[in-house]
């Protein structure tokens, strides 16, 4: 692992780090804020997932997390979004390819050399900075945005007890029924629908749940409404009996102004769940 930067940040320390990465068979990049507390031993650790086009950097750099992550005293992953590298299948598209991993271990080529980023985000990472770093990997909550939504959500649900807490900004919820899924879904694991399922929040909200609290934040002026689907996800929800508060807010939109908006409820809801358990 090599240390790209390391900066004063809110009483702590934000740093970037990149490594080796044997699931995705490039070098790979992340952001780690790890709060004043860390310096005397293990805190919990709030992931958080980026959205299309992103890097590490998005986040890390808008959200605003840090300062409420400091008055938690919980550390913040922000991990990429794709494989990365002048070897590594790309499309001419925003939505596929580089900065469009979706989340998933592709089994198609171009895609399955290097886009296992189910595998990065929910072995190989955590593995290193439990390792290398002062984090408590028995507390943990996870977040994201858009396409980290997704991300956020499915893997929450597919790995019982990993998770204290998920929540979401603007989530893909229902992407097995949407243009931001069906594509990329389709291009990373092929036409058999089956093996989809397990990626789609909504079909996961029905079938399994989450135990836990799950909070969800949606504009209701996103520009990305039909792609977003959350009236699927809101009515599985409910059919469940699931744990969640689900909030559409009026007048905002799909970018990071609205993310910055809600980041302080969102890591204090993390915080609730991690200091409980």
């Amino acid at each position: 692992m090599k240390t790209i930067s390391e900066n004063a940040c809110f009483g702590g320390t934000q740093g970037v780090y990149s490594h080796a990465s044997t699931a995705c068979g490039c070098e790979m990049t992340f952001g780690l804020f790890l709060p004043e507390e860390a310096r005397d031993g293990p805190v919990p650790v709030l992931w958080y997932l980026s959205g299309l086009t992103c890097t590490h950097e998005n986040a890390m750099t808008k959200a605003g997390a840090q300062a409420w992550a400091a008055e938690h005293g919980i550390a913040l992953v922000f991990p990429d979004t794709s494989p990365r590298g002048d070897d590594v299948a790309d499309d001419e598209a925003y939505d596929l390819g580089k900065g469009a991993g979706f989340y998933v271990n592709a089994t198609q080529d171009p895609w399955a050399p290097h886009f296992k980023m189910w595998d990065y985000i929910a072995e190989e990472l955590p593995t290193l900075i439990g390792r290398n770093f002062e984090i408590d990997m028995d507390r943990q909550g996870i977040t994201g945005h858009s396409m980290g939504g997704h991300g956020a959500l499915t893997l929450a649900m597919n790995l019982p007890g990993r998770y204290a807490s998920v929540s979401a900004f603007a989530p893909i919820t229902n992407p097995t029924a949407s243009d931001w899924g069906r594509k990329q879904l389709t291009a990373y694991l092929g036409p058999d629908e089956a093996t989809w399922a397990r990626h789609d929040a909504t079909l996961l909200m029905a079938d399994k749940g989450f135990d836990g609290p799950i909070l969800i934040d949606q504009g209701a002026s996103d520009q990305f409404l039909d792609l977003l689907k959350p009236e699927a996800l809101a009515a599985a929800i409910a059919s469940k009996r699931q744990q969640a508060t689900f909030r559409m807010q009026p007048g905002y939109d799909h970018s990071y102004f609205f993310v910055s908006t809600f980041m302080e409820d969102h890591v204090a809801f993390h915080a609730e769940a991690l200091y409980a358990k």
